[in-house]
């Protein structure tokens, strides 16, 4: 009895669970930006109902071989499904984006408008430590592990209101020098396709991808206050491109090549902090500084005590007017994106539930592993904020606000109006008549009580 009734709520969660999808499909148009980006139905299974068999795989508990490839419940083949991936010409990157700038819409109804967006860059290693074959495979550092390993590096570019976080672009980065790549380029390809363009991003360093990535996500519409980023990414040259679009908030590294001016002098970042004049007693935040960067803009930069050393961080930013507070506060959203490649990884399978060789449908396949994160975002934000109760409060809400008495009673007459109307037994000049009588006399009662409130109001 125990075991059925347990069954039963499993089929009732799992049927939820597909209505949800259902639902988050067909409100954010999915199968349209699917045919927009180049997905489009040739022959066989429409590209949604691929794109859904792949997509349902993680929640169902399956991976790509025991829910695709030997699954014969499904209305396609796995040569089907592989041929979503593994095509070329199809621009995951432009669906991808679409889709988040639809549900950045909806967040941006439930999000008061003077917190701060921002973009947040980061990397994360992609293993594929058992491959060999993979194309564009290459050794990558690991800075968590500090050992190299057989992989990819996803340098990616998220949205943060500081609620909720998505992806919107990412390049799978395989290595710019060539002794470093285990496999190069075993495709030949037009140079127009986007498969081409994305191979060439592989082989390019982050820094140089950054700006790009960033241009990228402006021209689709998406609004930013700032972009975050670590250390990695804490060059002049970086932070010079990207600030000319968005202001830069980083952590910033003691690096013997990276020098600021200070006082007509330039220093590298650890004799800067010990120049400078430190706050009494045991502060968080130990100095401040406004600087100017070797070869870049002038920046403001806090520096911090490192909660498990004796030592400090540095936080850089363009915009030199925030205060140290504002710096560190808006800072702490880069935290969402790490939470996002743990998500991604150990829930959402995106290293190990499918193991293709070819790159195209690696890059297939991520964009997938986002469009869920995507989808669970949404959800989330759904089932956590109580504004998202529907346009039926805010409507109600209006409707209290500015409906005023005139309105109320203009309508409730046009209501009454239309009854006596339906009889036939009034003509339409009587009718309108009546109603300018009386609304007269309405407009004259409510000024009438103004006047006495006003006299009341000033004799006391």
């Amino acid at each position: 009895m125990i075991n059925t009734i347990e069954q039963f709520h499993e089929e009732q969660e799992a049927k939820h669970l597909h209505n949800k999808i259902a639902s988050f499909f067909d409100n954010f148009q999915v199968g349209t930006l699917l045919n927009r980006s180049g997905m489009r139905k040739v022959k066989g299974v429409a590209p949604i109902k691929l794109f859904t068999g792949i997509f349902m795989l993680p929640f169902e508990g399956n991976n790509f071989f025991r829910g695709i490839v030997t699954n014969g419940s499904l209305d396609f083949k796995k040569d089907a499904a592989y041929a979503l991936l593994k095509n070329p010409c199809h621009n995951w990157r432009s669906f991808m984006l679409k889709i988040a700038v639809k549900v950045i819409t909806v967040f941006s109804l439930l999000t008061d408008e003077q917190r701060e967006k921002v973009l947040i860059f980061d990397d994360s290693t992609y293993d594929r430590s058992r491959s060999k074959v993979v194309e564009l495979l290459a050794r990558i550092f690991d800075h968590n592990s500090q050992t190299y390993l057989n992989g990819f590096k996803l340098l990616t570019l998220g949205w943060s209101d500081g609620v909720s976080f998505l992806p919107l672009d990412f390049v799978l980065r395989s290595s710019a020098e060539a002794k470093n790549r285990i496999q190069e380029v075993s495709k030949v390809l037009d140079k127009r396709t986007c498969g081409y363009r994305r191979r060439q991003e592989a082989m390019t360093k982050s820094t140089e991808l950054v700006e790009g990535m960033v241009k990228r996500v402006l021209a689709f519409g998406i609004k930013a206050d700032y972009v975050l980023m670590d250390s990695w990414f804490s060059f002049p040259s970086v932070i010079t491109a990207i600030s000319r679009h968005v202001p830069v908030i980083c952590m910033a590294k003691d690096m013997e090549n990276i020098l600021y001016r200070y006082q007509n002098v330039y220093l590298r970042l650890s004799d800067l902090y010990r120049r400078l004049r430190k706050r009494p007693g045991k502060s968080k935040i130990l100095a401040s500084v406004v600087v100017t960067m070797a070869n870049g803009p002038a920046v403001k930069i806090v520096f911090v005590r490192h909660r498990h050393k004796r030592s400090w961080l540095a936080i850089l930013t363009t915009k030199i007017e925030l205060s140290d507070e504002e710096i560190i506060r808006i800072y702490g959203k880069r935290w969402d994106i790490e939470v996002f490649f743990k998500m991604s990884k150990h829930h959402l399978n995106l290293e190990k539930e499918v193991q293709l060789r070819d790159y195209d449908g690696l890059v297939g396949h991520a964009t997938i592993v986002m469009t869920r994160y995507i989808f669970l975002s949404l959800e989330q934000r759904l089932h956590d904020d109580p504004r998202t109760l529907g346009s039926l409060f805010y409507t109600c809400c209006d409707e209290m606000k500015d409906l005023s008495l005139l309105d109320s009673l203009n309508r409730l007459l046009a209501l009454v109006l239309d009854k006596v109307r339906a009889t036939g037994k009034f003509v339409d000049e009587f009718l309108t008549e009546m109603l300018n009588t009386i609304m007269g006399a309405a407009i004259a009662i409510i000024k009438s009580n103004r006047c006495e409130q006003q006299i009341t109001t000033l004799c006391q």
